[in-house]
């Protein structure tokens, strides 16, 4: 079993002198998906869809984590949300995909995620963002540290329901 992400040392690929920060970004973002494909990756389609004690389902974290990640990732990138970002945000409660392709979904928000954050010069942390329908302004470097903690936060109740998930044999 290796350790988690921030104790492996460099980054493969990282040019010396990448920002230290931005570097424990993507660590945080590689931890993010090895803890979620930890617990979600032997979970049926029915355990993923499940409520066990009424906690929302997997599914819902694991669709809430990607789409959630990348609507911020597009605050982040200056822009604002689109119509179709926008109906999603309900669709995320309920669905009946599988477990791979929840799993690929935030997958894929993290590669984003990854690149934007390659590509985030330190000069740029201080730049402002505006988030929401409020247009309420963050800085750049404070966007993407939220993606990462909002991150966390749901794979913890990833973990949680999926072991419940997987004990109650839903």
């Amino acid at each position: 079993m290796q350790p988690e992400p921030w104790l492996r040392g460099p980054i493969v690929g990282l040019e010396p002198g990448f920002d230290p920060v931005l570097a424990h970004l993507l660590r945080a973002s590689q931890q993010i998906r090895e803890d979620v494909e930890a617990a979600c990756g032997h979970l049926t389609r029915e355990q993923v869809w499940c409520r066990p004690e009424m906690l929302n389902p997997v599914g819902f974290h694991l669709k809430h984590l990607a789409g959630s990640s990348l609507r911020l990732l597009t605050y982040l990138e200056g822009g604002t949300l689109s119509w179709q970002q926008l109906t999603a945000i309900p669709l995320e409660k309920a669905g009946e995909e599988d477990t791979a392709t929840l799993l690929a979904s935030v997958n894929a928000a993290f590669d984003r995620y990854d690149a934007c954050i390659r590509a985030l010069a330190p000069a740029r942390f201080a730049e402002l963002r505006e988030v929401g329908r409020d247009r309420i302004p963050v800085t750049a470097i404070s966007l993407a540290i939220h993606i990462t903690e909002h991150g966390h936060r749901h794979v913890g109740q990833i973990v949680s329901a999926a072991a419940i998930a997987r004990v109650t044999g839903a």
